[in-house]
């Protein structure tokens, strides 16, 4: 008579269950794991605010060793965040060329804005007829949490992205409160396109009471239920800041033919081109 076969020792029955249950993960591995999720996170924070000081140039390649070792991490974590950028459209990725600054032109500023602008506004009409008690509270919250920063003296540039990122904030909370997962789905993809262009505006141009004082209105707008005034407010909102942005854009390449201009004009005085012109 042949005897019964033993089942595995590494996979016990569970009680009730037909089969083997697996073994548990190690808790190593569960370790490791949300500690390559930290470093991701500290290098996409980094890269992020990178860019948006310009200290990364648009249109900069990205070696991802030099990047690796500017931040003292491995490439894995590295990588995992260049991806990410690359989702919120302020780095681009080519097969054969790596990891680049997204180039952020006029042109990119105006189409991104204009979408935005009508998707912002119809956003706020919608969340105005169906907004929840629980999301009015969270945009009052935000509210008074920029207004709180206001009295902050000396602000670092990290309190400075966490206000931009509030701001952000309250037009993705309106657009959830919308009801309508599509226009969330793509509003939070422009926003996140369009972050770059906020920052310049609000570092570069001081608007950030502007931005606090219209973000009110368009809270109050919404949680009043006026519908036509919140999308008024809220489009509004984001062409005044697209024209500014290109105010400062235009203004900046300005400068920078004036200064072309000014060095070929001193290149062209001086002894050695008079002589070749002489000559």
């Amino acid at each position: 008579m042949q005897r019964p076969r033993k089942r595995p020792r590494d996979f016990p029955r569970a009680s009730g269950a037909e089969g083997p249950v697996p073994p548990r993960r190690p808790r190593q591995a569960k370790a490791r794991t949300q500690a390559r999720t930290t470093l991701t996170q500290t290098a996409y924070s980094s890269l992020r605010a990178m860019i948006l000081t310009g200290e990364l140039q648009s249109g900069a390649r990205l070696t991802e060793i030099e990047l690796a070792l500017r931040l003292k991490i491995s490439r894995t974590p590295l990588r995992e965040a260049l991806n990410r950028l690359v989702r919120d459209g302020l780095v681009t990725h080519e097969s054969h060329r790596g990891y680049s600054v997204a180039e952020f032109d006029l042109k990119y500023l105006e189409d991104a804005f204009e979408i935005r602008a009508i998707l912002d506004g119809y956003a706020a009409q919608q969340a105005a007829a169906r907004i929840s008690k629980g999301d009015k509270q969270r945009l009052r919250s935000l509210l008074a949490r920029t207004a709180a920063m206001t009295a902050v003296e000396n602000r670092s540039i990290e309190d400075l992205i966490d206000e931009m990122e509030l701001g952000l904030e309250i037009h993705r909370i309106i657009a959830r409160a919308s009801g309508n997962a599509m226009l969330v789905d793509t509003l939070g993809q422009i926003l996140d396109k369009c972050q770059y262009f906020v920052w310049l505006e609000l570092l570069w141009l001081d608007e950030w009471a502007v931005a606090r004082a219209e973000h009110a209105a368009i809270v109050e707008a919404v949680c009043a239920g006026d519908g036509a005034r919140a999308a008024a407010l809220a489009s509004d909102h984001v062409r005044a800041s697209k024209q500014n942005i290109m105010r400062f854009l235009n203004a900046k390449s300005a400068y920078r033919r004036f200064l072309a201009r000014q060095s070929d004009s001193d290149s062209a005085s001086t002894p050695s081109a008079q002589a070749r012109r002489r000559a």
